[in-house]
């Protein structure tokens, strides 16, 4: 089948265009190639090229999606995978109107697109953060998907109404949806500014990391794992009109993290500070609902994914 990935140039999306390239798929891409307005632009050209150099597709639409463009590159797609979204609760407190613009706006965009061309199914990215805090739930093997949604920021509560919006163009337009809720993904080629990637260059630089909160917890996922699990949901007939948690599914503190990220590089120190009220608490995930639907079984544990992250971050360091 044809996919068209949004944001496919991107940490997340030109991963999960490996994937679908192994699966044998026609792949398109469109992505604005933004750095947010935070990223040192020589770190992101840098990141492009590398992340071109991984896949075969060149069928690619430069474009912002919050504006009208080209949809050409609509034309006989199956399923849209939507990826392209500010990336995390800081950039968008940063410029919570341009968030918006891409997050709300941008995704009405695609949404009318997919009608307009028959999409069989619209793939929405969401995030584990539309939870809010993780309280107690009555299943103990981590929050699943029926749990209520109680965001806290506008990172959350945008995701939270793109979710609800992808759900209205279902009931009064038929378009079926899978809808993915990540959390916490690091790996290779990610940019610096995110939580792993500032414990572990932080610690390379023999720097101090900066612990907000040493008992807060993160389902840490591998980037191949997430990869997978997206692109196993995208593909699959049995996960129509669905939303599920694509995570490692397991937990561990900013702590732990932290004291791993100095284990293995061999420096750096640590600084224990007050948890950041702006931001949720959060912790383990369920996966069953993936398992038993498409197959997604999970694989890398934080030790190995912090170490293949670092071997990466050694050997780039070295291109530069």
């Amino acid at each position: 089948m044809k996919i068209l990935v949004t944001g496919g140039l991107g940490f997340i999306g030109h991963n999960v265009v490996r994937v679908l390239e192994s699966f044998r798929h026609e792949v398109a891409i469109i992505d604005n190639k933004t750095n947010y307005g935070i990223i040192p632009q020589k770190e992101l050209d840098y990141l492009m090229l590398e992340r071109l150099c991984r896949i075969q597709t060149r069928d690619i639409c430069i474009a912002d999606i919050s504006e009208s463009f080209d949809d050409s590159i609509f034309e006989n797609v199956d399923v849209v995978i939507h990826l392209a979204s500010f990336p995390r609760q800081k950039v968008v407190n940063a410029n919570p109107q341009w968030g918006s613009r891409i997050m709300s706006e941008g995704l009405l965009n695609l949404l009318e697109l997919s009608v307009k061309h028959k999409i069989k199914k619209f793939v929405y990215i969401s995030s584990s953060m539309v939870y809010g805090n993780f309280g107690k739930h009555e299943f103990f093997d981590g929050m699943d998907e029926a749990a209520d949604c109680r965001p806290l920021g506008q990172y959350g509560i945008m995701k939270l109404a793109g979710e609800w919006l992808v759900e209205d163009y279902n009931r009064h337009s038929n378009l079926n949806y899978t809808i993915i809720r990540p959390s916490a993904i690091y790996g290779p080629y990610d940019v610096e500014d995110r939580v792993v990637s500032k414990f572990i260059i932080t610690a390379m630089r023999d720097g101090v990391l900066q612990v907000n909160g040493e008992n807060d917890e993160l389902d840490f996922t591998y980037i191949d794992d997430a990869a997978m699990g997206i692109a196993l949901a995208a593909v699959s007939d049995d996960a129509l009109n669905t939303t599920y948690n694509i995570t490692r599914g397991q937990s561990h503190t900013l702590l732990d993290a932290a004291k791993l990220a100095i284990n293995i590089v061999g420096k750096g120190k640590i600084q224990i500070n007050s948890r950041d009220n702006n931001f949720p608490q959060r912790g383990q995930l369920n996966t069953l609902r993936a398992r038993s639907d498409f197959g997604y079984y999970p694989t890398v544990d934080i030790e190995e994914g912090f170490q293949e992250y670092y071997d990466w971050l050694i050997q780039s360091t070295k291109l530069k």
